[in-house]
């Protein structure tokens, strides 16, 4: 089918990739001329995957009514921060009939709600023609076509299925979901996640410190989820604890890599300088430590995170506060 990825970025890029290789005719979007062109005439985009060469019929445009003509399914990929505001101006431009997949992990801060709740209440478009895609998917990795698994989630199956379908490459196995709220709130938090097991690292701590986090950190995310209305075993497949482990495992992870310069320097200034892409995780702390309070969950983690990012503690002081946490039965029954 043809498909219109919104967004020339580094994921936006690999997952035009990925529809490439699944046979999809695409056409990626991008603001910047110079990408554009790098991308339709040498078939690289070197500003964000270096020494990467893209399918030769990949094309690109910076013409945004030639990308929306094109489209028979919506790819986007932006920045989640700036998803209302890109929305809004695109607004005219969608189509009710063509749908809609996002490829964002976050959570809007000054609302609280999931991306695709942004989408709906901007353009108003029904959930039968909104899905996301998310699973452990690194970039670099995706790129060199190393096997890996993603899920795509709909509230309509058969949107679910169409989807998969079309991002279902050689090397990218889709399975499919209908628990939209526990996909996507699994993609945002695990980035929170992500952030405190690099400043564990970054503290010079090793693989148990790392163990504890994650363990502790998929159990605050699952609670949150069940709580706004998740399906438990989403937490344990692909969306939740794959994602969860690929972004807190990897040197690739700009979460995880922001996490350690934070933990190692201590200071917010110097990590913002030492990575200098979109780092989701430091917007999406917030947000998602109000979405906890909001419906009662613990989340100590999550909230020494917030805590560090917004400069009210430092690191070291997160680190000895969760270790001074009460601790009851790992489990709860109830």
């Amino acid at each position: 089918m043809r498909v219109t990825v919104l967004g020339s970025g580094q994921w936006g890029t690999s997952i035009a990739q990925i529809l490439c290789d699944a046979g999809n005719d695409v056409l990626i979007w991008g603001r910047n001329q110079a990408v554009v062109d790098e991308i339709n005439t040498s078939h690289r985009n070197n500003s964000s995957l270096p020494g990467i060469e893209l399918p030769h019929n990949l094309r690109a445009t910076s013409d945004l009514d030639t990308s929306f003509n094109h489209a028979e399914m919506i790819a986007l990929a932006v920045p989640a921060q700036s998803l209302r505001e890109n929305l809004a101006l695109w607004k005219p431009r969608f189509s009710s009939g063509v749908p809609i997949v996002s490829t964002l992990k976050g959570i809007e801060v000054s609302t609280q709600l999931r991306m695709t709740e942004v989408i709906h209440e901007v353009l108003g478009i029904g959930e039968d023609k909104l899905a996301i895609l998310t699973g452990p998917n690194l970039a670099r990795e995706v790129v060199l076509r190393q096997p890996a698994g993603a899920v795509a989630a709909s509230t309509s199956q058969k949107l679910a299925d169409q989807t998969a379908k079309a991002f279902s490459a050689p090397y990218f196995r889709v399975y499919t979901s209908n628990d939209v709220i526990g996909c996507e709130l699994a993609g945002a938090a695990k980035n929170v996640i992500a952030l405190a097991v690099g400043m564990s690292i970054g503290m010079g701590f090793g693989e148990n410190t790392q163990a504890l986090v994650i363990t502790r950190g998929l159990n605050e995310v699952t609670r949150l989820g069940i709580a706004r209305g998740a399906m438990p075993l989403t937490f344990v497949g692909l969306a939740g604890v794959g994602d969860l482990l690929a972004t807190c495992g990897s040197p690739l992870s700009r979460n995880r890599s922001f996490g350690e310069a934070l933990g190692r320097t201590g200071s917010m200034e110097k990590a913002r300088a030492e990575v200098l892409s979109t780092v989701e995780g430091v917007a999406t702390a917030r947000a998602v430590v109000d979405l906890a309070h909001l419906v009662g969950v613990e989340a100590p983690i999550m909230e020494a995170v917030q805590d560090v990012v917004s400069n009210t503690i430092t690191p070291n002081q997160a680190i000895t506060n969760l270790m001074k946490i009460h601790t009851g039965a790992e489990i709860d029954h109830a």
